[in-house]
């Protein structure tokens, strides 16, 4: 057997996909699953959250799912727990919570840019360390992964200062929790995506104009598909990136190479 057969399997293990109930988290979920990897669905929702477990279980896969406020720690804490005592050990956090209130800058409230770091920056903290400690008292290492943005490192002449703030802050949080959990074989990196197809964006690809000015600016002529995401997720959760950690990486289709 080649030592490569194996380099993508995550037969066994345990993870959690927070932001688990929406159509990035659900697609990475799935992905995971037929990788043989146990799972448990966070999500704000308890009853899409429920939904998601429920279809994943037909591929095979233990499941759990669990209501999960990432604003809030004790909940946070919960629902790690829960999914550590019903599944196993977490080898693995998928991070897929977030929110956006678009206000022009000058416009920004103080509650807007409040929920927004809240769910964005402060949610990812809150899950990393609870995952985090759950790795370390257990001394098996894993992968933490957040998805960010483009906007984690580029302007937009659109109201977005609260998200591009959460999301820039987290681009140097990852860099941070990598350098100090590596010594406990924990990796942190993120995915930093493009404008994504989810029904949250319906209206936006239902305009033509819209659309035509956004993938003109996008080199290979299309927005970012959930399925996109998944395979990175999958890389970043295997063997296959053991000697990755620290790193924000773009799937964008070019637009970060011409700006």
């Amino acid at each position: 057997m080649s030592k490569y057969d194996k380099i993508f399997a995550l037969d066994g293990r345990v993870a959690i996909v927070a932001g688990g109930g929406g159509a990035i988290g659900s697609e990475i979920a799935r992905g995971l699953a037929e990788y043989g990897c146990n799972i448990g669905i966070a999500d704000l929702r308890a009853e899409e959250a429920e939904k998601v477990a429920s279809e994943i279980a037909q591929l095979g896969v233990k499941t759990t799912a669990i209501a999960v406020d990432v604003t809030d720690a004790d909940s946070v804490a919960a629902a790690v727990q829960h999914v550590s005592d019903t599944l196993g050990p977490v080898d693995i956090l998928i991070n897929t919570a977030g929110t956006h209130i678009e206000q022009k800058a000058e416009d920004v409230t103080v509650k807007a840019w409040d929920i927004v770091n809240s769910v964005n920056l402060k949610g990812a903290f809150l899950l990393s360390q609870a995952v985090a400690r759950n790795m370390i008292a257990n001394e098996n290492g894993g992968s933490i992964v957040h998805i960010t943005s483009v906007r984690s490192g580029l302007g937009i002449h659109r109201g977005y200062a609260a998200y591009v703030a959460s999301k820039g802050g987290l681009g140097l949080l990852i860099k941070q929790l990598a350098t100090e959990w590596a010594k406990h074989n924990i990796r942190v990196n993120g995915i930093a995506p493009t404008f994504t197809r989810t029904p949250l964006v319906a209206d936006y690809l239902n305009d033509k104009d819209f659309v035509t000015e956004l993938v003109n600016r996008i080199p290979m002529g299309r927005v970012c598909e959930t399925s996109d995401l998944a395979g990175i997720a999958l890389f970043l959760g295997s063997d296959a990136s053991s000697f990755i950690t620290g790193q924000n990486i773009f799937v964008d289709g070019g637009v970060t190479a011409t700006q």
